[in-house]
């Protein structure tokens, strides 16, 4: 497994039935760069939260849960902490358990809209995500959903890494609010995900959320890009 530094140049693939994530490499004379979007994967295109609370309550079903319109902060763990020492242990138990994140569903919307997202010209497009650290299963099971959902071909684009701000790129989707890491300031904008945890989150301007795969994503990605000929 490969993790990226801040001098590995992500490479757009050029044949298969998402050529259009190869289109904007190269770029001839008179055409624009191409935009490079990075997607996180759980909460954003994988139903984690959703996944977790139905694994949770099987596996304990005597123990308190916090319903999805009860959460709180980015980390599930810490704020099942707070209901009792024991469950943030519990918790964890969950994710890292095998089957839990190829069992995942896709968020409504997702795989269609990162499909077209990954067709559309002049635009290069990776999921970007973090495995956890016990990594057993973990890595694997998130290769194999990307396969399962959006077919062996997509698998050039997945950008596995614990720090996504070493990452270069124009614009990352992601529901973390706070994106931290070696580099200070990172090439990309970050687009908030809504998700359950961070939907009371009141957001300063400039900052821009994403608030389903319903939204206007493609404007988010139209307002990124230069005129033709400009250079970045």
């Amino acid at each position: 497994m490969i993790l990226l530094s801040s001098f590995l140049h992500l490479r757009p693939r050029r044949c298969g039935p998402f050529a259009g994530l190869g289109r904007g490499s190269g770029p001839t004379a008179g055409s624009r760069r191409a935009l490079r979007v990075l997607v996180d994967m759980d909460g954003v295109l994988a139903d984690f939260e959703g996944g977790f609370l139905k694994k949770f309550r099987a596996r304990y079903p005597d123990k308190p849960y916090i319903a999805l319109e009860d959460r709180r902060g980015f980390w599930v763990s810490e704020q099942y902490g707070r209901l009792g020492p024991e469950l943030s242990e519990k918790a964890i138990s969950i994710w890292e358990s095998k089957n839990f994140f190829i069992e995942l569903d896709p968020l409504p919307g997702a795989v269609e809209a990162v499909k077209q997202m990954a067709n559309l010209a002049d635009t290069d497009v990776f999921i970007c995500t973090s495995p956890i650290k016990k990594y057993r299963y973990c890595p694997y099971e998130k290769y194999a959903w990307v396969e399962k959902h959006f077919g062996p071909e997509f698998l050039e684009q997945i950008v596995l890494t614990r720090d996504k701000t070493v990452v270069s790129a124009d614009l990352l989707i992601d529901d973390r609010p706070d994106i931290t890491g070696a580099e200070l300031n990172p090439s990309w904008e970050h687009v908030l995900f809504t998700a359950c945890h961070n939907k009371h989150l009141q957001l300063k301007p400039p900052s821009r959320r994403l608030q389903s795969w319903t939204d206007d994503w493609k404007a988010i990605l139209d307002s990124k890009r230069l005129p033709p000929g400009q250079a970045a």
